[in-house]
């Protein structure tokens, strides 16, 4: 007979592969009905947990690792700058914690799962950059079933393996919607992925509507453009947005997943020959570095990367220590200045 897996329990039991995993090491974030009947199967079906890796788990390297995704960029770098800040961060929290950081660059058809829970080259992972949990779900459902201690930064919910840290993205989008709305801005626009699978550019575009929806404000003619998160996507959704109206004045004010995107579209705006934010107010996402330099200075949405980093080593090492640990949303903040629409109120 085949030998039974957490999923085949997870589909007797009617629940997720992580709740499986979290029922079985008596995590106290599943209830004590749903515990005990997952154990009950686990024990008909003869499941025996791999206690080999659990077992180097107890063994401690004193270092901790950061996987980055590597990203699309101008450069070499392969790094989103928003999560340059953040690596610094991390280094100088693991550093002041007595811990070595491991910092290794992956992509999603990378076997690193693997790689990192049968061996002891860390106590714990830190995963930067992955989008949506959904893409490599599998692997992070190995990971916690093999009692290895990880936390991702990314949007949480419900269903997610492991543990997220991230910011509240629906609130930063409703943020900069209400405030080009009190700025007399009707004619909205945004430019980046609003689907599943970039659920945080998704829930800044949600959070965008929501503010759109209370100020009364028809949504209906609402446009849309793909975009990740680079220049180069931003310049080409700009165009491509352009070129669906006939004449700028249909737009007020275009919403940006990310500040990369919105440097973009600065350009593209201007190789039209328009001005912002004189024909068009843009507002970016992310408060990266350069936004304050751009031309004009954007308009954008704050994480705080300090906080960020410090919060996802802490809540690490509490893992190592087997301290429980709970999701946790941050909350952004808006920084306004020349690119939204009126300069006088900037």
């Amino acid at each position: 007979m085949k030998k039974a897996t957490s999923f085949d329990i997870a589909h007797m039991a009617g629940v997720s592969q992580s709740t499986v995993s979290r029922a079985l090491s008596d995590s106290p974030l599943v209830n004590k009905e749903t515990r005990d009947r997952v154990k009950q199967i686990a024990l008909d079906l003869n499941y025996k947990v791999d206690k080999n890796a659990s077992n180097l788990r107890k063994q401690h390297s004193q270092t901790l690792a950061l996987l980055l995704f590597e990203d699309p960029t101008n450069d070499d770098s392969l790094i989103n700058p928003f999560f340059i800040s953040m690596l610094a961060s991390i280094t100088k929290a693991t550093a002041d914690a007595g811990y070595d950081l491991l910092v290794s660059f992956q992509n999603l058809n990378d076997d690193w799962h693997a790689e990192y829970e049968d061996s002891n080259k860390a106590d714990g992972l830190i995963l930067l950059g992955y989008g949506s949990y959904t893409d490599y779900e599998y692997k992070l459902s190995q990971l916690e079933e093999q009692g290895t201690r990880f936390l991702r930064w990314g949007a949480p919910d419900e269903n997610h393996p492991g543990v997220s840290i991230g910011s509240d993205n629906f609130l930063g989008g409703y943020m900069v919607a209400r405030h080009l709305i009190g700025l007399g801005h009707r004619k909205f626009a945004f430019l980046g992925e609003a689907n599943v699978g970039a659920p945080e550019f998704l829930a800044r575009y949600d959070g965008c509507q929501k503010a759109l929806n209370e100020a009364k404000v028809d949504t209906s003619s609402m446009l849309q453009i793909d975009a990740i998160s680079t220049d180069l996507d931003g310049f080409e959704a700009a165009e491509k947005l352009l070129a669906k109206i006939d004449h700028i004045s249909e737009l007020d004010a275009i919403v940006c997943a990310s500040d990369l995107i919105a440097m973009g579209c600065i350009r593209a705006i201007k190789s039209k020959g328009y001005k912002v934010p004189h024909d068009i107010a843009v507002v970016g996402y992310d408060n990266i570095q350069v936004s304050e330099f751009a031309s004009p200075p954007l308009t954008t949405v704050h994480q705080n990367t300090l906080l960020a980093g410090e919060l996802l080593v802490g809540n690490l090492l509490k893992m190592i220590k087997n301290v429980p640990v709970d999701d946790l949303l941050m909350q952004p903040e808006l920084i306004i200045r020349q690119s939204c629409g009126a300069t006088s109120q900037c």
